[in-house]
């Protein structure tokens, strides 16, 4: 008796689909496909659901670990509903149809479209995946027409109405006031409209225990249950900045819907990018505003005026320069007014947030100021009492540095000309596969278009790591380079952003250590240009 196949049922909806009602419902494909396997006997080892993925991107989580699955002998049966489950990217499409599935010897089945690889494809799917692809781009330019005649009626598509708001009951798109969260919104502008930050916000509602709007959306309606379930309590209050900052730009709370803020690289390519503000799509008054236009405008003017005020101030000579040692994020600059003598400190950015993501790594601006001023004196005074002996203790210096980067770029470059193998491989194996017509010439043309791009991809990186290789062996032009730059600046007396920018690539700031006592001690490491660490 034959062995039943390993079988994966594979499911896949997208934001498009939707608009096609049941008939494509992730539901409907496994009722459909459970009967199926149940009807011929299938062995269902497990199901796979990409819920939201555009049939054009095969970056899908499930669809990767499915083809996972495969790599492994799980599973030597693939079912779908019908082929634009499986992917709406023709070239693709024919890669795993005529090149993947053959070769690992896996059974594909189109249940709705009767196609069977066990049985032999029709000559008609290369022209279906054709089609598939076509009606993909045709249904995103569709989609996009009717959102836009949408948002010029004055209507709102969104997942989640935003905080301070609910869905209209009775009009379709439409946002109404929410009475019983209204208050978060106003209490955030009137901070603001006062002079608080969006720091000092964000602290506010978290000391003060102000629920979240994903919180409140997981106590409505059970979403998010992933983030708050059985999540600590403080969860539910853990504001962030951004999240402050969102809010108070948002001209949702003057009544006013702006869309097109951003779009997808294209029909294939999902990633958003942003678009210019004058391509946005302003549409006043299509809802009741929570916040005046006066305070909302106030409010704009002031987080202008403060980060004009934040540009303008002494942090700009180690703007981009200072990062945290164990997150790796840029340091946050701020003033504590609060105190006689004010004076600015550097924090972690993900340090503060609600969340806390990051400790503080706190360092005093003028600490750090006096130290890497302390540490550019001495080098230039160290080239100028002997060049030839700093020359050396920067090469000495640098060894450990550059032996890590070179074993990453050693590596890196292995796996690229195994690849690279790989792909050549591939080639020849189509080659024979055309020679023999177990590959048409129409799939054939196409693949090889998809592997003449990645090799030429491929061809790029190998020269980019081989260059990087080299240039970690010229050590001696580098340093050499940095003490034309240290001569340049010779005794200096104070810092400047310029200064900085030629001579330092980063600083790292780590966790103070308290001693008893009071004692304070702190870790800088300072990265220079072309040299690295040399302290």
């Amino acid at each position: 008796m034959k062995q039943p196949y390993n079988t994966a049922l594979y499911y896949r909806l997208s934001r498009d689909d939707e608009n096609f009602g049941d008939s494509v419902s992730i539901e409907t494909q496994r009722t459909i496909l459970q009967q199926f396997a149940r009807d011929n006997q299938f062995h269902v080892v497990e199901e796979y659901i990409d819920d939201g993925w555009s049939g054009t991107n095969f970056d899908r989580p499930a669809f990767q670990r499915m083809m996972d699955d495969v790599e492994e002998g799980r599973i030597n049966c693939i079912i779908t509903k019908d082929l634009s489950r499986f992917g709406r990217e023709h070239v693709m499409m024919d890669y795993y149809l005529e090149f993947v599935f053959p070769e690992k010897k896996i059974r594909y089945i189109a249940v709705t479209d009767n196609e069977d690889t066990e049985k032999g494809l029709r000559d008609f799917v290369p022209f279906k995946n054709l089609f598939n692809e076509w009606f993909a781009k045709d249904t995103s330019r569709k989609v996009k027409a009717a959102l836009r005649a949408k948002f010029n009626a004055g209507e709102r598509i969104f997942a989640y109405a935003p905080l301070g708001y609910i869905r209209h009951p009775e009009i379709r798109n439409t946002l109404m006031i929410d009475e019983e969260t209204r208050w978060i919104i106003e209490k955030i502008f009137e901070l603001a409209f006062n002079g608080a930050g969006a720091g000092k916000i964000t602290r506010i509602l978290v000391d003060e225990k102000v629920p979240t709007a994903g919180w409140l959306n997981y106590q409505r309606y059970g979403t998010f249950a992933h983030l708050f379930k059985d999540a600590p309590q403080e969860k539910a209050y853990a504001w962030t900045i951004a999240q402050v900052k969102s809010i108070l730009k948002d001209e949702t709370y003057i009544g006013n819907s702006v869309h097109n803020k951003q779009t997808n690289i294209s029909y294939k390519n999902k990633k958003k990018v942003r678009k210019p503000e004058d391509e946005w799509l302003r549409i006043e008054n299509t809802h009741e505003a929570i916040i005046s236009k006066d305070v909302f405008w106030q409010v704009q003017k002031q987080i202008v005026n403060r980060r004009r005020q934040q540009k303008n101030a002494s942090t700009q000579i180690f703007a981009g320069l200072v990062k945290c040692a164990d997150c790796g994020w840029s340091m946050r600059f701020g003033t504590n007014n609060q105190n006689k003598t004010p004076y600015s400190h550097f924090t972690c950015s993900q340090n503060g947030q609600g969340l806390k993501q990051c400790s503080s790594h706190y360092i005093r601006y003028d600490t750090l100021y006096a130290y890497v001023l302390l540490r550019v004196q001495h080098w230039t005074k160290e080239v100028r009492k002997d060049e030839e002996m700093f020359l050396e203790s920067i090469l000495k210096a640098g060894d450990k540095e550059r032996a890590a980067a070179m074993k990453k770029h050693t590596s890196e470059l292995a796996k690229a000309e195994k690849r690279k193998a790989e792909v050549d491989k591939m080639f020849a194996k189509m080659y024979e596969d055309r020679v023999a017509e177990r590959i048409t010439e129409y799939n054939f043309n196409m693949l090889s278009q998809k592997y003449q791009m990645e090799q030429i991809e491929l061809d790029d990186k190998i020269k980019m790591l081989k260059e990087a290789l080299a240039e970690n062996r010229q050590t001696v032009d580098d340093a050499k380079k940095w003490i034309a730059v240290v001569k340049k600046y010779s005794e200096p007396t104070e810092l400047t952003a310029e200064l900085l920018n030629n001579m330092i690539e980063k600083i790292v700031i780590h966790e103070a250590i308290k001693h008893d006592g009071g004692f304070r001690e702190q870790k800088i490491e300072i990265y220079y240009r072309f040299v690295g660490k040399i302290d």
